[in-house]
This record gives structure tokens, C-alpha cells and sequence, in this order.
């Protein structure tokens, strides 16, 4: 008998790639229960809900990954790591490989243009803990398309399907794969990455609804997915993530219904407000919004975020990129932001001058900035 495979209770019969002796996807049931019922299923693994972390450079480490699982996350998948075998035991490799106390499932997504690499890449990983590889197929940045990866490789789908094949073959964990919907608008080939992903036994597809050649402008394009959901390529039953401006639960309850797809992937919407993944998770459940977050909540969630950072990066280190948070997290706060003393206005309210803040050089100086520009702005909504 044929393997059948479950996801989100539904079940369909695997197939044989028609690539060079690969097993299409066949989905290893996941175990019954409410996780497997509510939440999304991938090979094999339950989510608790369908809200993903994107992975995004420099930006989903350790402490980011484990804070929006905290608030909410079903899964976050770390930064890219490259599949370069030069490049795996430099400082930076090593902390974007750091799982250490992390909730699981530990996904990790590797990038890369060569198949032999890129399962090595896999099989370290996995070695080293992770339960899940994602592939990148979407980086659109000129120094990662310059080196034939991310994006870049919409423009050569013999060597993708190489590259699935590749990994698939060389760990026993799900390989999921997240891409853009083609290298330009004139060039979109999102239906035949789809099809060479199901053939290649990938076992989860993302898709960001945007080209390379749109970088992150103009506002994400959902048509090509929900054509890729109606169409033939895909079984229904095979797991499809949209990605790509998700920055509120209205938006995500409209993306999933447009699409039809099974979960939701959050990028840029939660950077400084890693708590949007409980919004949407509630929202998506009862159809009501949570009360906004206090300030004084606010207050404690940055401070702690940023003691963590302090922790894995070191004082030095942990204080610079720190100040990237902080200024996500100010960002929209009841005062303005001032990136320079020019900008303030003076027969204006009082702004947070981020300037200020960026100058403390020692964990202890910024958080007791941080602080004060919280307090301040707690006060001020108290007032109100």
C-alpha cells in the first residue's frame, strides 16, 4: 500500500519523483490531537497553530526565535546559513547554528548553489539538532544572487531541482523550500518550482508574493498563489505558506482566505513587535482582537529581549545590535522617534531621541535609557 500522508486531517496517496530516483513527498502522518487538527503538520511534526517566524539575516537569532515563540509562534526557522563549507565554523555560522535552550521544532535554512554543499550544509545541521531544513529560493539581496543562490536560482530549474533532490536524499528530517514567485515579472515560473518542489519530496512550500526583481516594494501580489492552491501542481493536501506584507490579523484571516493557503509566514511585521503572532493566533481563533499590549508589558518584553542579547552576544556586541531593536520597538510608541537632535521639534511634544540612545556604550547605559523612554511614554498614556 501506497504511504498516506496527513495535513490538517486530510489525506492523499505519495508518488515517485520523476527525478533521478527521488521520492516525491510523502508526509509522514503526523500523530492525532488538537495540534495536529488546529495547527499545520510537516512530515511528520505538528505545529501548534500556522503562524511562522521568516527567517531573516540579522535579525531572527536565538533571542528573537525563542521571544515570538514565546508570544505565540508555531515555528521560527533561524537565519540563513550558508552551505559554503569555507564558511561553517566562522563566528558567525556558529550563532546562527545556536539552538541552545530553544524551543522546538529547530528549523534551520540553508542557502547555497551547489547540491554536494548544500547537503552537506543539511546533513551538519541536522547533526547539530535541527528537525527541520528550509532551503532558501528567495533571498533577493545582490550579494547572495551573486553567488548563483536565493533567487537567483528561479533562473536555472534543472539545477533547483538538482539541489532538492540533494538535500531531500541526505537527511531523514522535512526539507521544506521558501521562494519568491519568479526572478521578475516578465519571468515568473512559480507553478514549475512548485511542481519540480512536490516532485523533489519537498515537504513544505513558502512562497513570498513578490519577484527578486521587486525586493521588498510595491505591495505583495497573492493571484499567483491562489492560482498555485486551484491549480494541478499542488494535491491539496500539500502544505502551502504565504508570505509577504502580513502585518495585522485582519490581513492574515484575508491572505488565508484569498490564497487558500494553510498558514501564514511573518517577516518584517514583527520586528519590534514580536507579539503579533498571539494577536493573529487569537484573532484567527475567535474572530476578536486582543487588547493592545501595555506599555508597562512593553516596558518588561524589551528589557528582557534585550538581557538575552546581552547574554548571547556579549556586552559590546549585544549593545550594538540591540540598538536596531530598540528602534523597531519605539517605533509607533505614543511620542515621536528623533533619529538626530535636528529633528526634534521643540514646540512639539517631547520625542524619544534615539540618538541618545544609540550612544550608551554598556548594557547597563542602554537599558537604563531604554527604560526611562518607557516610563516616560507609560506616563503619558496613563494621562491620556
Amino acid at each position: 500500500m501506497p504511504t498516506r500522508l496527513k495535513v490538517n486531517g486530510s489525506t492523499s496517496k505519495s508518488a515517485q519523483s520523476p527525478h533521478s530516483g527521488a521520492s516525491a513527498w510523502t508526509g509522514t502522518p503526523c500523530p492525532p490531537g488538537p495540534a495536529a487538527d488546529a495547527g499545520l503538520c510537516i512530515g511528520g511534526i505538528s505545529l501548534r497553530n500556522r503562524l511562522i517566524l521568516a527567517p531573516m539575516a540579522g535579525v531572527t537569532d536565538r533571542p528573537f526565535r525563542s521571544l515570538c515563540r514565546r508570544l505565540g509562534a508555531g515555528l521560527a526557522i533561524s537565519e540563513m546559513l550558508s552551505a559554503n563549507p569555507a564558511l561553517a565554523d566562522t563566528r558567525k555560522s556558529r550563532e546562527r547554528a545556536d539552538h541552545r535552550g530553544e524551543p522546538g521544532p529547530i528549523a534551520v535554512q540553508i542557502a547555497g548553489a551547489d547540491p554536494r554543499w548544500m547537503a552537506e550544509a543539511a546533513r551538519r545541521n541536522v547533526d547539530s539538532g535541527a528537525q527541520i531544513i528550509d532551503i532558501n529560493l528567495g533571498c533577493p539581496a545582490k550579494k547572495v544572487c551573486s553567488a548563483a543562490a536565493g533567487s537567483a536560482l528561479l533562473r536555472d530549474e534543472p539545477l533547483v531541482a538538482r539541489i532538492l533532490e540533494a538535500v531531500v536524499a541526505a537527511v531523514a528530517v522535512p526539507v521544506t523550500l521558501k521562494t519568491r514567485t519568479g526572478w521578475s515579472p516578465e519571468s515568473r515560473n512559480l507553478a514549475r518550482i512548485a511542481r519540480i518542489a512536490r516532485e523533489s519530496g519537498i515537504a513544505l512550500l513558502t512562497v513570498h508574493g513578490r519577484t527578486r526583481a521587486c525586493g521588498y516594494s510595491g505591495r505583495a501580489e497573492l493571484d499567483s498563489l491562489r492560482a498555485l492552491r486551484a491549480g494541478p501542481v499542488l494535491p491539496p493536501d500539500f502544505p502551502l505558506v504565504a508570505n509577504g506584507d502580513i502585518d495585522s490579523p485582519e490581513r492574515a484571516r484575508e491572505v488565508l482566505a484569498y490564497t487558500g493557503a494553510d498558514a501564514i509566514m511573518i517577516g518584517r511585521a514583527a520586528q519590534g513587535r514580536p507579539w503579533v503572532f498571539r494577536e493573529i493566533d487569537h484573532y484567527l481563533a475567535t474572530g476578536k482582537r486582543l487588547p493592545p499590549p501595555t506599555a508597562d508589558w512593553i516596558r518588561d518584553t524589551l528589557l528582557a529581549h534585550l538581557d538575552e542579547l546581552y547574554g548571547f552576544y556579549g556586552a559590546e556586541r549585544g549593545v550594538r545590535i540591540a540598538r536596531k531593536h530598540i528602534g523597531w520597538y519605539l517605533r509607533g510608541r505614543p511620542t515621536p522617534v528623533a533619529t538626530s537632535q535636528s529633528s526634534l521639534d521643540p514646540g512639539g511634544p517631547a520625542a524619544i531621541d534615539l540618538t541618545r540612545i544609540n550612544r550608551a556604550e554598556t548594557p547597563q547605559q542602554q537599558a537604563k535609557q531604554v527604560r526611562a523612554v518607557l516610563e516616560r511614554t507609560i506616563d503619558l498614556e496613563d494621562a491620556a
